[in-house]
């Protein structure tokens, strides 16, 4: 069962928008399968929760993005910005792996996550306001208007990119990441020079006039200093990974918690269950379904299948998390759930860097949210939302997310956006 060789991804909308059915049963039939991506490349899907804990650790693994398109061009499609820009530390194997992790760490000290909060607080703060000008009977897009731009503002604000260029910036990274089919689209290829050129810029200006910020702590790094190529690529996967991922979550979580609403009652009656909260929102709404880039660097066995070496490896996170043999009752969002830790943030020595920082903004966004607006609900058909944001594998967005805001807070009670 496991060389079905079926395609995996470019899915019709219906799967696209809710992919967890057909995840489900590809996993019964086999933990481990050989498929062929929308892109053509064949591959190794994991499904399984066990085997994609494997996956994600084994040394036998790698994570070598361009020494695998040396050894076999074919084995994944470059993308852009392209190999040049894959130089960070989710595209290498120790000891380079170990090296840019130990400097982007920099970034994520508990110090210096904690010491975002008020910022944070300040943008969702912010984006509110603005969103509160459509009156309580009118209609916004959560998306475009609090999900998105409020982790932009937090990435923007750790690295030290002028308020002035970020939504020019976060324009041009909407239209890189809006999928497509087949060769990128030429405003894709103009979006992704402009933000080389700007991160290029960006560096040449913290050279000449640093600032407390973390592109700053990177230029000025001792023996263990980046190349240009790895400072640029690691620069371009921190917005990445540090706006988009976390924008999905929240808007994915807001669809979730509408779907749910008993557990969003539970929820806006004790605000001290967001943390849980949010964790099984990842595990429930897969912002990031499928983990980044692997290939085989030996021979192994996975999930009890033989896949030889040189093979591209996907490990489906969304599929994992809700293995019915790793948490009962996989299919119910509930976030009283206590079944220890799911695979959102990956596992092993690639662990997300960022999971503290992006459940301080989920945390922070949620409050302020439901804090302000208990009574938020969906403006439109819970059929007419679409997932089209992304590539249908890494990323799981929303394209918009219409809301009426409803009125404030109940007399009597507070409000805790602020």
């Amino acid at each position: 069962m496991a060389d079905t060789l079926t395609t995996w991804g470019g899915w019709a909308p219906s799967i696209r928008d809710n992919p967890f059915g057909h995840f489900a049963e590809a996993r019964a039939r086999c933990p481990v399968q050989r498929v062929r991506l929308a892109d053509g490349h064949p591959a190794w899907v994991v499904l399984g929760y066990d085997a994609a804990r494997q996956a994600l650790n084994d040394p036998r693994i790698s994570k070598d993005m361009l020494a695998a398109l040396e050894d076999n061009g074919d084995v994944v499609a470059e993308g852009l910005p392209g190999p040049e820009f894959s130089r960070h530390m989710l595209n290498v194997d120790p000891p380079d792996h170990t090296r840019l992790r130990r400097l982007m760490s920099r970034a994520f000290v508990p110090s210096r996550v904690t010491a975002l909060e008020p910022a944070i607080r300040r943008i969702a703060g912010d984006l509110l306001d603005g969103l509160d000008e459509a009156g309580p009977d009118g209609t916004v897009d959560l998306v475009q208007g609090y999900a998105y731009p409020l982790p932009f503002g937090v990435i923007g604000e750790l690295l030290g990119i002028p308020p002035a260029d970020r939504r020019l910036l976060h324009a041009w990274f909407q239209v890189l990441l809006t999928g497509w089919a087949g060769d990128p689209p030429a405003e894709a290829v103009e979006a992704s020079g402009k933000i080389v050129a700007y991160l290029d810029e960006l560096v040449g200006a913290k050279r000449r006039s640093p600032a407390d910020d973390l592109v700053s702590v990177l230029v000025a790094a001792g023996d263990d200093a980046l190349t240009t190529q790895e400072l640029l690529s690691s620069l371009f996967q921190l917005v990445v990974a540090g706006h988009d991922t976390t924008a999905s979550l929240i808007g994915n979580g807001v669809v979730a918690l509408l779907d749910h609403p008993g557990q969003l009652q539970a929820l806006l009656a004790d605000f001290g269950q967001l943390p849980a909260a949010i964790d099984e929102l990842i595990r429930f709404t897969a912002p990031v379904p499928h983990a980044t880039f692997r290939v085989t660097a030996e021979p192994l066995t996975l999930g009890g299948v033989e896949i030889p070496s040189h093979e591209q490896i996907l490990v489906c996170l969304g599929s994992a998390n809700r293995d019915p043999g790793r948490f009962p009752a996989p299919d119910v969002l509930d976030i009283g759930r206590s079944h220890g830790p799911n695979l959102g943030f990956g596992h092993g020595i690639h662990y997300c860097l960022g999971a503290p920082l992006a459940r301080l903004e989920a945390r922070i966004a949620l409050e302020a949210l439901l804090g302000r607006h208990p009574g938020l609900g969906l403006a439109v058909d819970r059929d007419a939302l679409t997932w089209a944001h992304g590539d249908g594998l890494v990323l799981r967005g929303l394209l918009s997310l219409p809301v009426i805001l409803g009125p404030g807070p109940a007399p009597g009670m507070t409000d805790r956006s602020h």
